[in-house]
Parts: structure tokens; C-alpha cells; sequence
């Protein structure tokens, strides 16, 4: 029996070495979310949803002040002490708005309750993907369990090196509507 847990481990343990090694990450990101920003789905969406970056993940910084100068309204997660997974809106980026959180995660000083289903969009950090869009995360489950739940499209957003071929999957693992890589976009086939 193939051990799809231990296969998916060895694969994120390799996935986080190659995206730490990347050179070139902050235009990267620039180029990942000027992409994004020129969406559709972005430009008509009043409200998104999206992760605070941690260690050598696409910097979602300028995403989120682009949303917040277009008047759009933001959420961001939050993991808790049970490790659960609670939603907050903000006002902005600065720094003194913000403490740190669970494994490394920087969150709202004040939580601003946000339920899913408030915001039509939601960016998805990920440590790899495949080309049926489906991701692998840091292990947690949270955005399974979120996407399983809120009716938004799931914008992934990745470093080109982060594509593989097909990822092992679980009967719990969700796809992405669409992948934003520096080099374009991935979508459903």
C-alpha cells in the first residue's frame, strides 16, 4: 500500500528547500501579483481573502495594500490556539496593527470577525502544485477544510519552480480554480 501521507511529506520537505533557494523571490512576487491584480476576477471583487506571507512564500504584501487602496475589503486567516482556522478583516498593513501568531503567521492586533462566504476570493498560499491544480500545503489542512466550505474562487499563487507533474492526493484535497506563477497563469483543463 502506497503511504500517500509519507509521499506527500517528502515532497513538501523538497518543495520548501527548492523555493528557499530561488533567486530573484521579491520581483517574483511583484510579477506574481501584478498578475493577479490584472484579473478580472480581482478588479470585480469587493471583497478577497488573503494569506499574510511566511518564510519564502510569494509576498502577498503589495496584493493586499492594492486591494485595500481600491476600496476593496480584506481578510486574512488566523490559526488559533486549537489550531483552528478563524478569518479577520483589516484596515492595513502597518505595523503596529500587527502582532505574531501561530507558526511564524503575523495577525490583526484586533480581530475583526470574517465568516466564509464574505469575500468572493481567495488567495491560497501552497508549496506545490500540479497541473490539475491541485496543491500541497504545509500539512495542516486549513485550506482544504476552508475551500470545502466557502463559496469563492481559489487563486493560487506560486513560484514556477513549485509545478510538478501530479501531486499524491487524499480524498479531502481540493483544486484551484487557477495558479498565478511569475511566467503566467495555470488554469483547469
Amino acid at each position: 500500500m502506497i503511504d500517500i501521507a509519507a509521499q506527500k511529506t517528502a515532497l513538501r520537505a523538497r518543495m520548501i528547500v527548492q523555493r528557499d533557494r530561488l533567486s530573484d523571490r521579491e520581483w517574483r512576487s511583484a510579477r506574481i501579483c501584478e498578475l493577479v491584480r490584472s484579473l478580472p476576477l480581482f478588479i470585480t471583487a469587493r471583497a478577497i481573502h488573503c494569506y499574510i506571507p511566511i518564510r519564502s512564500e510569494v509576498d502577498t504584501r503589495p496584493l493586499i495594500a492594492a486591494a485595500l487602496a481600491a476600496g476593496k475589503a480584506v481578510a486574512v486567516p488566523v490559526v488559533g490556539s486549537q489550531q483552528q482556522l478563524s478569518h479577520s478583516w483589516i484596515k492595513s498593513l502597518a505595523r503596529d496593527e500587527w502582532e505574531p501568531g501561530r507558526f511564524g503567521t503575523l495577525q490583526p492586533r484586533s480581530m475583526i470577525p470574517a465568516q466564509p462566504g464574505e469575500w468572493s476570493l481567495t488567495i491560497v498560499p501552497l508549496v506545490a502544485f500540479d497541473r490539475e491544480l491541485y496543491r500541497l500545503g504545509y500539512g495542516g489542512g486549513y485550506y482544504d477544510r476552508l475551500l470545502a466550505t466557502a463559496p469563492t474562487i481559489a487563486i493560487g499563487v506560486a513560484f514556477t519552480v513549485q509545478e510538478v507533474a501530479r501531486l499524491p492526493r487524499e480524498a479531502h484535497d481540493r483544486q484551484l480554480d487557477l495558479v498565478v506563477c511569475e511566467d503566467g497563469l495555470r488554469r483547469r483543463s
